[in-house]
């Protein structure tokens, strides 16, 4: 058995368990604006869809980061680590990213500004995964 393959596999789920949680954080809080912006009659808007998927990306760049620990002839116990240890930075990015997509979803649903600002820091925390991914390709 090589051990690396576990790593390779681990990247990806890990990544994806952040995003599921992230994208579920955001969602709830888009529900919760939309809820809000309904029971005063006011417009909701469908921008909030951006702040709940957002956090989803971070399970494509796991899924980039595995097709090159694929093919990567890296010793196993390296891919292991790097699988696990990438996956979790990505998975706790994705869950930072749906905790500020809430917030987002919130000031934004309350008073339809700051768009351009709220996406500005929700991009930062995606910034990480891509670090991430980026440097581990560089270890490879």
């Amino acid at each position: 058995m090589n051990i690396g393959m576990i790593g390779v596999a681990a990247v990806l789920g890990i990544a994806a368990v952040g995003s599921a949680i992230g994208a579920g954080t955001a969602g709830q809080a888009a529900i919760g604006a939309w809820k809000r912006n309904y029971m005063a009659n006011k417009p909701a808007s469908f921008l909030l869809v951006v702040f709940a998927g957002a956090p989803l990306t971070q399970t494509i760049y796991g899924f980039i980061l595995m097709q090159q620990m694929m093919s990567s002839k890296q010793d196993g116990f390296l891919l292991l680590g790097a699988g696990v240890i990438g996956g979790l930075a990505m998975a706790m990015s994705a869950i930072a990213q749906g905790k500020a997509s809430a917030a987002s979803c919130d000031a934004f649903g309350e008073t339809g500004k700051g768009f351009g600002q709220y996406i500005t820091v929700v991009g930062l925390c995606e910034t990480v995964a891509l670090f991430v991914m980026a440097f581990t390709f560089g270890a490879l």
